[in-house]
C-alpha cells in the first residue's frame, strides 16, 4: 500500500485484518481519524469529531483531571495507561472496557463511513491505551453501515453532522417537548460550537450527539448552514459611462487609419476672453502610427487655468443667495430664555 492513498477506508480496514497485520490505519479529510489494529482485530479508533476515552472519563466525573493525567504520564511510554487504571483501582475491568467499547464504535462512524479517503497503513504502531479490548473489523463495519442508515431515516442532511450549531431564533411551533440531552444541546448551541465542540462540552459521545441534533433539525428547532456554491459568481464593478480606450493594447494600424480619416478636422476655436488665461484644448486624442503593429495612444490634454484667474460664468454657476440679516427679535427671547434658566 503506497502513502497516502485514496480509497475507501472501510474496504482497506477489511484488507488488513485479512492479513493478520499490526498497526494503525490513518485516514485524512475531514474529519479523518485513526484506526489501531493488532494482529487484524480492532483495538482502539479515534477522531477529532469523537471524545476520547479520557474526555469521556473526566468530562463525566468519572476520573479527576489530575488521575488521568498521572497515568498518561506513567503508562504511555509503555502502552499501558488502561492497565495502571485498573490496577491502581480508578477504574474496574467493566468499566474500562465499556469506555474504550464506545470511543471505537463512536469514532469508526467518522473514521469509516467516507467513501473515499486518502488512507496510509503505519505497520507496527500501536495505541498508548494498551489492548483492552478486541473488536471484529466486519461487526464494525457493520455498526457503521446501521449508523448511517440510522442518521438518513432521521433527517437526510449530513450539513448538520460538522457545522456550527445555531438554534432558531423562534420555534415553529406552539408547544415543543424536549428531552434531557436535546435541551443541553439546545443552551449551547451558540452559532459557535460544532457538534464536535458540543460532544468534548457535554461529555457525550460524538454520534450520539449528532443523532440528537438531526432529531432537532427534524422538528425545525436548529438553522440549516447554507449550501456554499462551487463556482461562485464574481461581482462585476459598474463601468464608466462613454467610451474607454486600453493605452497598453496596441492599436491596429488599420483601425487607426480609419479612424484618423473618419474624423474630419476640428473648427479653429475662437479666441478667449481677455479676462481668461486659458491654454486652448485639444480636440481629441491622437494616434500615431509607431510601426507595423504598433501604435501610440496620447490621451487628450486637459485645459489648465492660471492661478487666480476667474471661472467662466458657464463653469462659475449663479452666485449664492445674500444673507439676510440676523434677526434680533429672536436672539432676544433666546437670551430671555438663558436667564431664566440660570
Amino acid at each position: 500500500m503506497t502513502a497516502a492513498e485514496t480509497a475507501a477506508p472501510g474496504r482497506l480496514l477489511t484488507q488488513v485484518a485479512g492479513e493478520r497485520q499490526t498497526g494503525v490505519l490513518v485516514v485524512g479529510g475531514h474529519p479523518g481519524g485513526a484506526v489501531y489494529v493488532l494482529e487484524g482485530r480492532v483495538i482502539y479508533a479515534e477522531s477529532p469529531a469523537a471524545p476520547g476515552v479520557g474526555e469521556l472519563l473526566t468530562a463525566s466525573g468519572r476520573l479527576a483531571g489530575r488521575t488521568w493525567q498521572n497515568a498518561l504520564d506513567l503508562g504511555t511510554s509503555t502502552a499501558r495507561v488502561g492497565r495502571l487504571l485498573v490496577e491502581q483501582g480508578h477504574l474496574t475491568q467493566g468499566e474500562l472496557e465499556l469506555c474504550v467499547l464506545g470511543a471505537i464504535y463512536d469514532a469508526a462512524y467518522f473514521v469509516l463511513s467516507p467513501a473515499s479517503a486518502p488512507v496510509d497503513f503505519l505497520i507496527g504502531a500501536t495505541h498508548w491505551l494498551g489492548p483492552i479490548v478486541h473488536v471484529d473489523p466486519a461487526a464494525l463495519r457493520r455498526e457503521v453501515t446501521r449508523r448511517i442508515r440510522l442518521l438518513d431515516e432521521i433527517f437526510p442532511d449530513a450539513r448538520v453532522d460538522t457545522a456550527a450549531v445555531a438554534a432558531v431564533p423562534r420555534p415553529p411551533r406552539e408547544r415543543i417537548t424536549l428531552t434531557a440531552p436535546q435541551w443541553e444541546l439546545l443552551v449551547n448551541a451558540d452559532g459557535q460550537r460544532t457538534p464536535a465542540d458540543l460532544a468534548l462540552l457535554l461529555g457525550r459521545a460524538g454520534y450520539a450527539t449528532i443523532q440528537e441534533l438531526r432529531r432537532m433539525a427534524a422538528m425545525g428547532l436548529l438553522e440549516l448552514p447554507e449550501v456554499r456554491s462551487e463556482n461562485p459568481e464574481f461581482v462585476r464593478l459598474p463601468q464608466a459611462r462613454g467610451a474607454a480606450a486600453d493605452v497598453q493594447r496596441p492599436v491596429p494600424v488599420v483601425a487607426a487609419a480609419r479612424a484618423t480619416a473618419a474624423v474630419p478636422p476640428p473648427d479653429p476655436a475662437p479666441d478667449p476672453p481677455r479676462h481668461l488665461l486659458v491654454e486652448p484644448v485639444e480636440p481629441a486624442p491622437s494616434v500615431e502610427i509607431a510601426g507595423a503593429n504598433q501604435a501610440v495612444y496620447r490621451p487628450p490634454r486637459l485645459a489648465r487655468r492660471k492661478p487666480g484667474a476667474k471661472l467662466p460664468k458657464e463653469v462659475a454657476g449663479e452666485p449664492p443667495p445674500a444673507h439676510q440679516g440676523t434677526d434680533e427679535v429672536l436672539l432676544k427671547r433666546i437670551r430671555t430664555a438663558l436667564r431664566a434658566l440660570r
